[in-house]
């Protein structure tokens, strides 16, 4: 899938167990345990994710076991103290479910991951039905793609439509994801435009450049 961003679907986990609302807290942990998840889905109806029941959920009713919080963390985090008491999914799940579809790009799942603070996010059709779960390691599976491939691409789409000979004469390295642009240019401005549009070849780490200018060149690198 060379020349197109790399989407949810492409590296997403399609087997998921899920809960549904009715879900004992004990079930949960054991399922957790037994899939070696951190999360689970919670659906209802024909599959439809309704929330997550995260291991942090769930700890909390062993943070608030020992005794009552203090009336400061009672205002601060009144959920936590809401799911500490709770002993079904339906009580103890975040909801809304934050989720995404599977032809989210990597990249705007990763946002979302971060800006959330979470560690996966269930993939959901238009109606909200569970196909999937992607997880931070599998946005990361686009980083396993091989030198050549990645060098291959930013030949064919980035150097032949900026650099293109005979103007310039550029060769392409890379060595474990990064990408190094050597050789001559003529117009140098065009390194900031190389550089994003480099950094943008998913499976890219960085970007490198060892170019001196063409002699008859209008500038300097």
């Amino acid at each position: 899938m060379h020349g197109t961003p790399h989407v949810v679907s492409d590296v997403m986990t399609h087997t998921v167990v899920s809960v549904g609302r009715d879900a004992t807290f004990k079930e949960i942990v054991r399922l957790m345990q037994e899939w070696r998840v951190s999360a689970l889905p919670v659906v209802e109806g024909e599959d439809r994710v309704v929330g997550v029941v995260s291991e942090a959920d769930l700890l909390c009713k062993e943070e608030f076991r020992d005794g009552d919080p203090d009336r400061y963390t009672q205002l601060r985090r009144i959920k936590d103290i809401q799911k500490a008491g709770g002993v079904r999914a339906r009580d103890l799940m975040t909801a809304p479910a934050l989720s995404v579809r599977p032809d989210t790009t990597l990249a705007q799942a990763a946002r979302v991951m971060a800006r959330a603070r979470v560690k996966r996010l269930p993939v959901v059709d238009a109606l909200g039905r569970l196909e999937g779960i992607v997880s931070r390691t599998d946005l990361l599976k686009v980083f396993l793609r091989g030198d050549e491939s990645i060098a291959e691409e930013v030949r064919r789409e980035v150097v032949a439509h900026l650099f293109p000979p005979p103007a310039s004469e550029l060769r392409v390295d890379v060595h474990d994801g990064v990408v190094t642009l050597a050789g001559r240019i003529r117009d140098s401005s065009l390194v900031p435009v190389a550089a994003r549009l480099v950094r943008a070849v998913e499976g890219v780490v960085d970007v490198d450049f060892e170019l001196v200018p063409q002699e008859n060149g209008a500038g300097r690198p």
